[in-house]
């Protein structure tokens, strides 16, 4: 490749039951100059490959043997710092109710398996970046197909909200109806820059990888509820 000198180092481990997906996926990233750390079969083996070799993006399929991708995806991302390995869930289905339950424990979006080598490769490194690879809107159709409160709870903020200001409680809302940044800005007569920060500054005080994991906290803390606006 040939501005491969100007990008950053980047390393992945593909972890998928299937075995040609495995080397499929591997011949690409590593013919884009993406180093694959470990190839593996199973979610156990997907764990110790990431403590062995501390990728920065793992690729992850949710039905494996031994531990599935979601429990795998759970004790990787609680192993690391915020800012240390991203984990990306492969899917044959798209809105599978197992990709909304690895977004909640931390994955930075979803690929479908027939994903284009292009896309593959753009994925990862966007993910790698410190983006999320979802938009909002779909993150938001996601969630209101299958996040499902008890009936019980008040839809109350949790406590993990007081540290926000209004203008970030505000951003964050809209930000959970699917708007993009840039039509954040509008709606908010604000720059992007400024759009840019305030998200900067809810999920550094939220403890949260990226904006994929902003809207689901917007939902399950009932700032927003499923089918409801922004407004």
């Amino acid at each position: 490749m040939a501005d491969s000198v100007n990008r950053p180092a980047l390393r992945a481990v593909i972890a998928d039951d299937q075995a040609l997906v495995r080397t499929g996926f591997g011949m690409i990233l590593a013919a884009d100059g993406i180093e694959v750390t470990a190839e593996v079969a199973d979610g156990a083996e997907a764990v110790a490959a990431v403590r062995r070799t501390r990728p920065d993006v793992v690729l992850m399929d949710i039905r494996m043997p031994q531990m599935d991708g979601i429990e795998a995806t759970r004790r990787i991302l609680a192993d690391g710092e915020p800012d240390s390995t991203r984990v990306i869930i492969l899917t044959t289905y798209d809105l599978d109710h197992y990709v909304y339950a690895a977004l909640t424990v931390g994955a930075s979006g979803f690929l479908l398996k027939d994903v284009t080598p292009e896309h593959l490769v753009t994925a990862v490194r966007l993910v790698q970046s410190g983006d999320a690879l979802l938009a909002p809107a779909i993150t938001r159709r996601l969630i209101e197909r299958f996040a499902h409160r008890e009936e019980d709870r008040p839809a109350t903020l949790h406590r993990d909200l007081s540290g926000l200001t209004p203008r970030e409680l505000e951003v964050l809302r809209l930000l959970a109806t699917g708007l993009s940044n840039a039509e954040l800005a509008d709606r908010l007569f604000l720059s992007p820059t400024t759009i840019k920060t305030h998200i900067g500054r809810i999920l550094s005080k939220l403890d949260l990888r990226d904006r994929v994991q902003a809207v689901v906290l917007a939902y399950e803390t009932g700032l927003i509820s499923p089918g409801g606006g922004g407004s």
